[in-house]
Parts: structure tokens; C-alpha cells; sequence
């Protein structure tokens, strides 16, 4: 996993992960236009193919795309939250039905190796573990990344999932 640190005093710069997915609308405009607006506050240092996806947990909605961006962030993970939340409702997003069909949804999977459990964030998200769509790209970007808590790699921990649980996941070419 790639580090970099400032001179004398100041922050570590730290990598986040940001999974995004959508399965209203227009699916892939959705994800570029989450991405665009996440520029404003994360310099984006790689980006995983997109997939197509059935949903999980709540499966009588549309397939879903999904993707996962590596990037530098400018904002503290409470503040990138919040930055998240406002993105998603300014692209449209409304409340809805926990796990069910949106507009975009927008995630932080890792923040550096940063553990945090508030009401609010959890940190590494807390059910990367279980979800074909969040591991394989993940595995695009950082393979040999390690979550750090049960310091299993993505790859391990995409190989762990039950046979089956990748629903038919299938990459699209993006123009």
C-alpha cells in the first residue's frame, strides 16, 4: 500500500477508498458525474473498472453498477462524510428504503488504516468483507491491500466469498 508522508510536523497523507454505485437512471452517468463532483475534494489517484452487479440484500430492484476510487483526500474522514451526503443529494439522491434502489450512493471503504466507530462512520467500512461488489474493485486497484483489522488482503477476502456471490458481476466498457 502506497504511503506518503509531509516533512516535519504536518499530517500523514493517507489513501481513501470510495465505493460508488447506482442503479436509477442513467447508471453510468450517475457514476461519472459522482466522480466529477468528488474531485472538488479528493485528488483521484486510480479508479477500478465499472460492474454491473445484481443487489444484495434487498433484491426485488434494478442491477446496480458499481466502482471503487482510490484517491487523496483533502478533508478529515467526519468531514468527507458530510461532503459524501451532500454529493449524493446534490446529484439527486433522495431517502429511500435502507439498501434499496438510488440514484447514487457514496461510500468510504478505507481511510488510510484508520479505525473509527461512531454513530455516525465506520471505519474500514464495516461490510467490505461480505460484498462481491465493493472486493473486486478493490482488487482492481490494490490487490495485496490490507484491512486492518483481520489483516486479510482484497484478494483474500474477495477469494473467501461463497461461490456464487459475485451475482453475475460483469465489467462495461466505458467510452
Amino acid at each position: 500500500m502506497a504511503r506518503q508522508y509531509r516533512r516535519k510536523g504536518r499530517r500523514r497523507v493517507e489513501d481513501v477508498f470510495i465505493g460508488l454505485g447506482s442503479n436509477m437512471g442513467d447508471r453510468l452517468d450517475n457514476l461519472l458525474k459522482a466522480e466529477r463532483g468528488l474531485a472538488e475534494f479528493v485528488v483521484i489517484t486510480g479508479r477500478s473498472k465499472i460492474y454491473e452487479t445484481a443487489p444484495q440484500y434487498v433484491t426485488d430492484q434494478p442491477k446496480f453498477l458499481n466502482s471503487v476510487l482510490r484517491g487523496t483526500p483533502q478533508l478529515d474522514p467526519r468531514p468527507l462524510l458530510e461532503a459524501l451526503k451532500q454529493l449524493e443529494i446534490k446529484l439527486g439522491r433522495r431517502p429511500g428504503l435502507r439498501n434499496g434502489p438510488r440514484l447514487v450512493d457514496l461510500d468510504i471503504l478505507y481511510f488510510g488504516d484508520r479505525c473509527v466507530e461512531t454513530n455516525e462512520l465506520t471505519l474500514p467500512h464495516p461490510r467490505i468483507h461480505e460484498r462481491y461488489f465493493v472486493l473486486k474493485p478493490l482488487v482492481d486497484i490494490e490487490p495485496a491491500r490490507r484491512h486492518p483489522v483481520s489483516g486479510k488482503t482484497m484478494r483474500q477476502l474477495l477469494d473467501e466469498l461463497p461461490l456464487g456471490s459475485d451475482r453475475g458481476a460483469v465489467p462495461i466498457s466505458v467510452s
